[in-house]
């Protein structure tokens, strides 16, 4: 489960174009609560980690304001700007007088390394013009991915590499803050539901050979850190991990996710031309069909790649995170609550 996992699309989907004039608020927001002040804008917020940031973002202490394609309303406590990172209207209504950017949408799969770039890229320097424009002292956090580290891997990791390079080129360095993040699970997370699913069958396929290493992080506790640099503006580029930064092998992984279900995982050794072999056919499938594929050749290479682990230096100061156990056995516990795990 190297960086990153497949993930949802979130508000960085481009919506039909007849939606793009419609950047107006959906619905006025709720009135401020006592103590509140700073605007904090925030793109993502109906993906997987931004269900996460919208629990983690305290109203008392932010007035927050929501990029939203589909218009779905979040809190009453939160203002809701209806569309997406094609948008110039939409990123200028968002970012308007706002005192913190998170820029946490991104695309993780698409039908062609363009369309990654559109989002990924494009749109991280869209909305980087939209804050010089109209928030010229805003602090940016732009979420970022570890595979942002191996651009030659795929056109994910590229479109994520050269999204970092627009906001360094377009922002001031020290009211910017990159942040890349290793493979996210938790609560809400369909992409990593895969493995523990993997974790109860008789015997679990394994298509590494140990020598790997994987950092991950709860998505609860990417939250918290954002939340804590977005409150300091601490500018630079950071790494985030969980208690292990140095990461895991594909089988402690495993295992860990069956013991959370309570489970001895058994595990067949796959080779890595197998999965190579249906990187390619999904990719080919994809194509035929001009679906997004979750599996590709360069998904592939992703998770074949050795090192997704982080250096203690690149961690934030103050970082905090939950081990692996405590995490996978809340994961699982939520997913049986809402009956993903039967």
């Amino acid at each position: 489960m190297p960086c990153p996992s497949p993930r949802r699309a979130s508000s960085a989907v481009p919506a039909p174009a007849s939606s793009f004039a419609v950047c107006k608020r959906s619905r006025p927001p709720a009135p401020l609560a006592e103590g509140a002040g700073a605007t904090l804008a925030i793109t993502g917020a109906t993906g997987f980690l931004g269900t996460h940031l919208l629990q983690t973002l305290s109203p008392d202490r932010w007035y927050l304001r929501a990029l939203s394609r589909s218009g779905a309303a979040f809190r009453p406590d939160v203002e809701l700007v209806h569309g997406s990172l094609t948008d110039d209207e939409a990123l200028a209504a968002l970012v308007r007088n706002a005192e913190i950017v998170v820029h946490a949408a991104g695309l993780t799969s698409a039908r062609s390394a363009a369309e990654f770039d559109r989002v990924n890229a494009e749109g991280t320097a869209r909305l980087a013009r939209a804050c010089l424009a109209h928030a010229p002292h805003a602090h940016v956090l732009l979420v970022s991915s570890l595979a942002a580290r191996e651009p030659q891997l795929s056109a994910y990791a590229a479109s994520k590499r050269r999204g970092e390079e627009e906001a360094r080129r377009l922002l001031p360095a020290d009211r910017l803050t990159v942040l890349r993040l290793p493979a996210l699970y938790g609560p809400h997370d369909r992409a990593t539901l895969a493995f523990f699913k993997a974790a109860r069958l008789p015997v679990t396929p394994l298509f590494t050979n140990g020598n790997e290493r994987i950092a991950l992080l709860h998505g609860g506790d990417a939250a918290e850190a954002i939340a804590g640099l977005a409150a300091l503006r601490t500018a630079g580029t950071f790494a985030l991990a969980d208690a292990e930064p140095a990461g895991y092998s594909m089988r402690t992984i495993l295992d860990e996710a069956g013991r959370a279900q309570g489970r001895r995982t058994r595990f067949v050794r796959v080779p890595a031309l197998a999965m190579r072999t249906a990187g390619w056919g999904a990719g080919a499938g994809a194509r035929l069909f001009r679906t997004a594929a979750m599996l590709s050749p360069g998904k592939v290479r992703e998770m074949l790649h050795p090192d997704w682990s982080v250096s203690p230096a690149d961690l934030p100061p103050g970082t905090k995170a939950r081990t692996l156990r405590d995490g996978f056995g809340e994961t699982v516990a939520w997913y049986h609550k809402a009956g993903w795990l039967r």
